[in-house]
């Protein structure tokens, strides 16, 4: 899928790209939660072709430190959609958390849309129940465990993320907007998958993630290339000049980026690489 619509130098041409910013799960990694060899051959090509590559991420900083060995990455990596910026040895760069009055606010009206919370301040995630739904998967996914609390009574500040979690969907989409609708520019709230709905400070968002890292490089919008399968995945699309949905993503998240690759399934990620971004390098 194309967009007619294209950046271009003083030429009149295509600008190269320099950063490749890639989103983790259901996109550089498989369902399985495996990054595959032509994934890891793929980065190795991006380097050789003199293009930076970036993860950024729903996940807390923790649940990436797995990808920079094998990724060889250098760059910071964007844990919590840009919430908290570390290096790759997980130092904190800097961070942005949810204002501490409105937490009570936002944990009654998921609590309210029949949504299990979790909150993860700081290095800790924090749940109530251990044995709720996608607990397991979560940190399997993450590879550390939860701390398990009665009540998150103490711990509303410092708030990096917080997590409404169901297998209702549409319970799910439903509360997106409500958390959008009450509390406006305050934070930012989208999907991360299906059944989490992920609440940030407002200018954690993957978006920011790539004008952060633009400025960092020194390199325009347009010569970023971003890929994600989520619709908190499209903030970052319109902050670069080539954006790449998974075909994994649904209808709505592939409209919104300029091309679509394979599944994550299917070495979508590999393919990108590969059609897209490697034909447009320095």
């Amino acid at each position: 899928m194309t967009r007619p619509r294209r950046r271009a130098d003083r030429a009149g041409g295509l600008l190269p790209i320099r950063l490749f910013l890639a989103d983790v799960d259901g996109t550089l990694v498989t369902q399985d939660k495996v990054l595959t060899d032509r994934a890891v051959d793929a980065v190795r090509e991006l380097g050789q072709a003199g293009i930076a590559f970036a993860v950024t991420s729903g996940r807390p900083p923790r649940g990436m430190s797995m990808l920079v060995e094998p990724l060889q990455i250098t760059l910071p990596l964007a844990a919590f959609n840009g919430g908290i910026l570390v290096g790759p040895d997980m130092t904190v760069i800097e961070q942005q958390v949810i204002p501490e009055v409105l937490v009570p606010q936002i944990m009654a009206l998921l609590t309210a849309a029949s949504l299990d919370v979790w909150l993860y301040r700081g290095a800790e995630w924090y749940v109530r129940d251990r044995k709720a739904p996608h607990v397991d998967r979560e940190a399997w996914t993450v590879k550390f465990e939860p701390t398990v609390v009665e009540r998150f009574d103490g711990l509303t500040d410092n708030v990096a993320k917080m997590v409404g979690v169901s297998d209702d969907h549409d319970a799910v989409s439903s509360a997106s907007t409500m958390v959008r609708d009450r509390f406006g520019d305050h934070v930012s709230a989208a999907p991360s998958q299906p059944y989490y709905l992920d609440v940030t400070h407002p200018d954690a968002n993957k978006g920011a993630v790539a004008r952060v890292l633009a400025a960092r490089l020194g390199i325009a919008s347009g010569q970023i290339a971003t890929i994600g399968d989520m619709p908190n995945d499209v903030l970052m699309f319109a902050h670069s000049g080539l954006s790449i949905a998974m075909g994994n993503a649904d209808t709505q998240v592939q409209r919104a980026a300029r091309r679509v690759t394979t599944s994550n399934e299917d070495e979508g990620f590999a393919n990108a690489v590969e059609r897209f971004v490697l034909p447009r390098r320095p």
